[in-house]
This record gives structure tokens, sequence and C-alpha cells, in this order.
């Protein structure tokens, strides 16, 4: 005879069911995290964003969802540390300085671990900040600011996994970090500096200049040389154009794979054709200054897509030469 489980198992309507009902509870917690906001709110989140360090603590999944939060306010450039409530007062409280910020998690607000922290923290001259789901605990009454997320119930049957609380604590570090990056006016260049490897900091802190041809790989001939030696240089240099210059080395045009093809369709006869006659003149370019970002964006939205631009100084000097294929190599 199956037993109820067996039957739960075979029925996956039941199962998602489940599911859906654990994300529901924990968004209608959230919800009402965000319906209760106050003052103490601002007041925490002016008071981290002129915070010279941060520290956070917690134990158990509160430790973890602290790990994170100390992780975000990193990467939006704050001097945070995650400090595990346990190891703190075996040594690791010594992390905490004069005029840090703590923040510290605990849904009950009397964990014993952070209670008998927070005296240490005080004598050390910190300012103290509590994410408690119990306003009229010990935590919540001792700390500078009480941050209140009124969690009812965990998700789970049981009403003991922390779900519902620490999806509410996350969202409240997640909120947090956001008021920081408005009050502190971080923009997409600051946020990069602390993702020199994601895409978006390889966007915007790669420039052209880091990764364009240059010196004897630029292909380049000066004008009055014919069609032949351009053809020669492409070939030699294989970066799919070949510049024409005069001879002070100020781009005078380019031309590309594609133009040789259309050139040789019109031409039968190539001996006596200079460059001069077929490039094109006054090419679009770039500077060596411009972000890969961009410099991929002028190559992509045209409507004749660019596969190749020619770098020049302001005063019209070509000093390089870059491809689609050298900035999607990039990694970008």
């Amino acid at each position: 005879m199956k037993n109820s489980n067996d039957n739960l198992e075979n029925n996956y309507n039941n199962i998602v069911n489940i599911g859906k009902n654990v994300f529901k509870s924990e968004a209608d917690t959230v919800i009402k995290c965000a319906e209760i906001l106050d003052d103490n709110f601002a007041k925490a989140a002016i008071i981290l964003a002129k915070a010279e360090r941060i520290v956070v603590t917690g134990i158990g999944k509160s430790g973890i969802i602290g790990q994170k939060i100390a992780a975000t306010l990193a990467s939006i450039g704050k001097h945070s540390y995650f400090m595990h409530s346990v190891d703190a007062l075996h040594g690791d409280i010594g992390i905490i300085q004069k005029n840090d910020v703590v923040i510290l998690l605990s849904k009950s607000g009397s964990t014993d671990e952070i209670i008998r922290l927070l005296p240490y923290i005080k004598t050390r001259s910190a300012f103290t900040i509590a994410l408690v789901s119990d306003k009229d605990s010990y935590l919540a009454v001792n700390s500078d600011i009480c941050l209140y997320l009124p969690v009812e119930s965990e998700a789970c049957p049981l009403n003991i996994v922390p779900t519902n609380s620490t999806t509410a604590a996350l969202a409240m570090g997640d909120a947090l970090s956001v008021a920081i990056m408005k009050i502190n006016k971080i923009s997409i260049f600051d946020f990069s500096m602390q993702h020199p490897l994601g895409q978006i900091g390889r966007n915007i802190t790669i420039k052209v200049q880091d990764i364009m041809h240059c010196g004897n790989k630029i292909p380049v001939i000066f004008s009055g040389m014919k069609f032949k030696d351009a053809l020669i240089e492409m070939t030699n240099k294989k970066l799919g154009c070949v510049c024409i210059c005069n001879k002070h080395n100020k781009l005078k045009g380019i031309i590309t794979d594609g133009d040789v093809r259309r050139i040789l369709q019109k031409n039968d006869n190539i001996t006596n054709l200079y460059a001069d006659e077929v490039m094109t003149k006054s090419p679009t370019t770039i500077s060596k200054d411009i972000f890969l970002g961009e410099a991929l964006s002028i190559m992509s939205n045209r409507e004749s897509q660019i596969s190749v631009l020619p770098v020049i100084e302001d005063n019209g000097t070509l000093i390089g030469v870059i491809r689609v294929h050298d900035i999607v190599r990039s990694g970008i």
C-alpha cells in the first residue's frame, strides 16, 4: 500500500503548488517589510553611506545572509567585512575599530552569541544597526538603530526552517545597498572598479588603446602607391584592411577586405590602379581613449556594420587599428 508521500511524489501539480506557495509566502513577507519601512531605514542608510568601515555579523543562516550583505556592500565600494558571531569573542572582534558601523542579524534578536557580543562592540565606540523580527527583543532595544523585519512565520510546514526570515533580511541588505549607491552617487564607472573582470567592468575599463594593433603591426601604405601595394600590405599584416596615409602619417583613407572584392569585380586590370582612386576617403575613425563598450557600439550600431577601424590622434595621425574580432576576443 502506497503512503501519502508516494502519492505526493507522483503528483506534479501538488509539488508545483508547494513551490508556488513558498514564493508567495516569501514575497508577501518582503512586501510587508517594505510597507512598514520608516525613518530608521533612512538614518541607517545615511550612516552606512558615510561609514569608513562596516562589519556585518550573524550566526547560522543569518550569518550566511550577513556574508552576502557584506559582499554586496564591498561591491559598491564600501570597506565591509563579515565577522562570525561565535569567533568574535575568540579574537575576531579585533576587526572592529572606533567609529565602525556594525550590522547585527538575528531573527529573534535574542541569539545568545550576539547578545554577549553587543556590550563588547559598544566598548569599542562602534555604531550598531540590528536587523531583527522582534522589535521588543534585547538586540532591538539595545542597538543604536533597529530595522524591524515583520516575519510572522516561515514558509516551511514546520515553521522552523529560515525561509521568509532570511529572504527578508537579504532584501533589507539589498535595499540598504541601493540606498547607499544613491546617496553616494555611485556611477557605473565606480561600480566597474570593483568588477574589473565582470561584463560591465570590461566594457568601461578597457580602452581601445589597450588592445589595438599598433607600430609595425599597422597595415599602412602611403598616398600615391598602387592598389597592388595595398593588396600586398593587407596580405602581410592580415588585419582585413590597409590604411592610406600622407608623408606625415595623417590618415587619408582606408581599403578593407570588402572594398577589395568590390574593386576586383569592377576592374579587370589593376596594374595601373592607384590606392587613392579606390580607397574610402575620410573613413570612420576612433580615439584610443574610447572604452571598448562604446567602440563596439560604434562598429555595430550602423546600417553598414564596420569590422575594422583606424585609431587616430586628434590631429589625424594614424596610431593603430582595431577590429570587432579584437573586442570580442577581449571578452566583453
